[in-house]
């Protein structure tokens, strides 16, 4: 008889995705996340992160956070609601909120808490939420949280939503369109004045997930809704603290009322305990950072150009990118593995994103350009890139 403690049916599994060619070991970072790392022993240039503005390891930020270390101590203790509700946590989303242009922000543990918190809480059964197919998996997760009913439209088809709004829109008391600001897989955008008009045209709230549009589009990193100039027609706008802002974290921002909300139903809120005195000191000095200069966006997008061209001039697939994620489309899931391991054999990290993350068949090492790189590191990728694409035939 097989003893059920050795959990055969996962080893099942395992031994599949062995056969499959895309089981993974996880990649060990020795030291700070920069243009180039140490990565298993070996000195690479890193092009997998989303440190975009390079503010994980900036000075001032890094100085922040040992000040609120020294004053608060490394962690906050208990959840908000009960003593675990810091004034620097407090001061933060005033400073968020006047960045974001505002009237207030809610702060989570992170992005994915983030949708996982507030999608349940803003609906209910009798409501209605419809979501781009493409959307984040926390989204997608976020929504399977919620009692209300759900309706997916096609990747940015403006046809397909209204489509779904005159099918299923009169049958429900709210109804809340939920999109991808940047989509993280392809670095396109969400066509965000359609999907506004349309929204009021319904009746119907709008909610973003700007994850990859906070620090990076809009006025000096202030988002996409900045970008579309759609400040309030935009119910609930998420962003992350972990990705250009350099920290760990996420916020709803909105309303007063969405504030006062999500503080008694945001269930990560409630049971979770707040954002250690460190980040919350490191976010506060990026957000600073980001209020005084453009000029760290400015060289993020400069850099980004750069990168595109070059490879577009050898002929690689980087797709409908409007953003600086650069995904370079192979196909095959085991292509795409091997593809990213000769990558760093020659000195390039460049992860690679396959199914289920990606649709079947459009495996691709996913690019990510910050502004710390120089264009002499950025160079010298694209020839990794020119030789491993020879080596394999892919150009």
């Amino acid at each position: 008889m097989s003893n059920v403690h050795e959990l055969n049916y996962l080893k099942d599994q395992v031994q599949e995705l062995k056969d499959q060619g895309v089981y993974r070991v996880l990649p060990i970072l020795e030291g700070a996340n920069e243009p180039e790392v140490i990565l298993n022993g070996k000195s690479v240039i890193n092009l997998s992160s989303n440190n975009y503005l390079g503010f994980a390891n900036h000075p001032r930020l890094k100085k922040a956070a040992i000040e609120a270390i020294e004053k608060y101590g490394v962690g906050s203790g208990a959840v908000r609601t009960i003593i675990g509700n810091m004034d620097i946590h407090e001061k933060l989303e005033v400073e968020l909120a006047a960045f974001k242009r505002e009237d207030a922000v809610m702060v989570f543990q992170s992005g994915f808490n983030c949708n996982a918190g507030a999608i349940q809480a803003i609906t209910n059964k009798g409501d209605l939420i419809i979501s781009d197919e493409l959307n984040h998996a926390s989204i997608i997760d976020g929504v399977r949280l919620s009692r209300a009913d759900k309706a997916v439209y096609k990747h940015s088809d403006m046809a397909d939503l209204e489509r779904v709004l005159m099918e299923k829109r009169s049958n429900f008391e709210n109804c809340l369109i939920i999109t991808d600001g940047v989509f993280s897989m392809d670095g396109d955008l969400a066509k965000l004045p359609e999907i506004v008009a349309l929204a009021e045209k319904y009746n119907c709230m709008t909610y973003v997930d700007d994850a990859h549009g906070s620090g990076v589009l809009g006025e000096s990193g202030r988002g996409t809704v900045d970008h579309f100039k759609l400040h309030g027609r935009i119910d609930f706008t998420i962003g992350t603290l972990s990705k250009a802002i350099g920290v760990i974290g996420g916020y709803v921002a909105g309303s007063k009322v969405m504030k006062e909300w999500l503080l008694h139903r945001g269930r990560p809120l409630l049971f979770s305990t707040s954002l250690p005195p460190a980040a919350v000191g490191a976010i506060s000095e990026a957000v600073a950072i980001l209020t005084e200069t453009t000029e760290y966006t400015e060289r993020l997008w400069s850099n980004s150009r750069f990168f595109k061209a070059e490879l577009g001039k050898l002929g690689f697939n980087t797709g409908a990118s409007e953003t600086p994620i650069t995904p370079v489309i192979i196909g095959d899931e085991a292509k795409t593995v091997a593809f990213s391991k000769r990558m760093l054999e020659l000195g390039v990290f460049v992860s690679p994103i396959i199914f289920p993350t990606v649709q079947k068949g459009t495996g691709r090492v996913r690019c990510m350009v910050t502004a710390a790189h120089t264009e002499e590191q950025l160079s010298r990728a694209v020839k990794v890139f020119e030789a491993v694409g020879k080596e394999m035939a892919l150009i």
